[in-house]
């Protein structure tokens, strides 16, 4: 059997696929029209006539089972808190690559009420189109819809193209790669709050390099006042550059994302470094502040992608990520320095310890600030334009930095005030 060589039957899996989708709930049914590749329907044999033509007049039961099989069996809706029951295939075809009638979901579904394609013609069967229409059963259009849309395993990489159409309001268009989930398409703003909120909370912890960065900020401090000013200046500061960055006020080059995150290796360096040579932190809430502002960027750029999944609720969700990156940062103190507390208590002397994770952590961002310098590189630089464009967006970055030292005031006199009460303390022990 091994030396006997034998042809596959079962069709390879795409490399990649590209998914269009409309949903719009009308009286009582939800219609959902799908576009997708005929060849992300595996192990299916499609009737094909001689060099690999599509047998169209024979296809049509197949395609049935394929949409069923490979799209409406992944497809789960709600209707509120309520899974939809399976849809009725009201419409399936193949179409031309070349067919257009899927920009808008009128054309799509004139498209699919249309005759089929004429058994004559030549469609390789590797090129074809598989245009579906479903129908789900709903109580009325007016509804809290939300779609689990299960449908990665039709290609290695899958991109989707959602747009929902919710009756006399303005259409919401998702785009997103693999499975994103549960994805309401019209959240309530508590529903979009948690939502954000999980969100925030997550990326702080799958963020390697601002964890370590605030453990640099924390590793020489015993105090907890010093540490409230340290972790706010840091909170402060990201919050702002983050909301200027989601509202549209940072660069759009594309090599400010890359900047952004040599920066933030830089910073980890920078921080490593000085707790390593022993310098003082009475200050180091500045320098919290000051790093805080670039990595703000660095968590905007993890919240572009999914501010489409925040419906009318642009300002909640972008208040509701903030607060999860905060609950995630305290979450990591909370376990990080009694743990710091205890080592230096009973393995290493502090100082020593000091040096010891400091230097470590310098090596590690080292080698990100090199290897994402060389990244940096790749991009050309270009001065901008003196024109209007460029004035606006000068306007923008000067009410930033306005925002950002007024906040850096306010930090500065919450620091005077804590060193003062430190002081008094320190006096009324003595």
């Amino acid at each position: 059997m091994l030396g006997t060589p034998t042809a596959g039957e079962a069709h390879d899996i795409p490399n990649r696929v590209t998914v269009v989708a409309f949903v719009r709930p009308q009286g009582n049914v939800m219609h959902v029209v799908l576009r997708v590749p005929l060849e992300a329907m595996r192990d299916i044999e499609f009737p094909l006539r001689p060099l690999g033509y599509l047998d169209i007049s024979k296809s049509e039961p197949l395609l049935r089972q394929a949409a069923t099989t490979w799209l409406a069996d992944y497809l789960t809706l709600y209707e509120g808190d309520t899974p939809l029951d399976a849809p009725h295939i009201s419409a399936v075809r193949v179409s031309l690559p070349s067919d257009r009638s899927f920009v808008t979901y009128e054309g799509a579904l004139q498209h699919l009420r249309a005759p089929a394609l004429d058994s004559s013609v030549d469609l390789p069967w590797t090129q074809a189109m598989l245009d579906v229409s479903l129908e789900y059963a709903i109580t009325s259009d007016r509804s809290n819809f939300s779609i689990h849309p299960s449908l990665a395993h039709l290609g290695v990489t899958t991109s989707t193209s959602l747009r929902f159409l919710p009756p006399g309001g303005a259409e919401r268009a998702f785009r997103y790669d693999g499975d994103p989930g549960l994805v309401r398409l019209d959240p309530r703003w508590y529903q979009a709050a948690f939502t954000f909120v999980r969100l925030g909370f997550t990326h702080i912890l799958d963020g390697i390099d601002h964890l370590l960065f605030v453990l640099c900020l924390v590793i020489p401090i015993r105090r907890i006042r010093p540490l409230i000013a340290i972790v706010t200046a840091f909170t402060v500061a990201h919050s702002i550059t983050l909301a200027a960055s989601a509202l549209g006020f940072a660069p759009d080059a594309l090599w400010f994302p890359p900047l952004i995150e040599v920066l933030v290796a830089i910073s980890i360096v920078y921080m490593a470094l000085e707790n390593i040579v022993g310098a003082r932190t009475d200050r180091r809430w500045m320098l919290a502040f000051g790093f805080g502002l670039v990595h703000g960027f660095a968590f905007s750029f993890a919240l572009r992608e999914s501010m489409q999944f925040a419906g009318a609720h642009l300002a909640m969700s972008l208040l509701s990520f903030n607060v999860g990156v905060e609950l995630g940062q305290l979450f990591v103190l909370a376990l990080t320095i009694p743990v710091l507390a205890l080592v230096f208590k009973y393995v290493v002397a502090e100082r020593m310890g000091t040096i010891i994770l400091s230097a470590l952590v310098a090596h590690t961002a080292w080698h990100w600030m090199l290897d994402r310098g060389a990244a940096l590189r790749e991009y050309r630089f270009a001065w901008p334009a003196l024109d209007a464009s460029f004035a606006v967006s000068l306007m923008r970055a000067s009410m930033v930095a306005i925002v950002a030292a007024f906040a850096l005031w306010a930090m500065s006199a919450l620091g005077r005030r804590l060193a003062a009460s430190d002081a008094k303390h320190e006096v009324e022990a003595k």
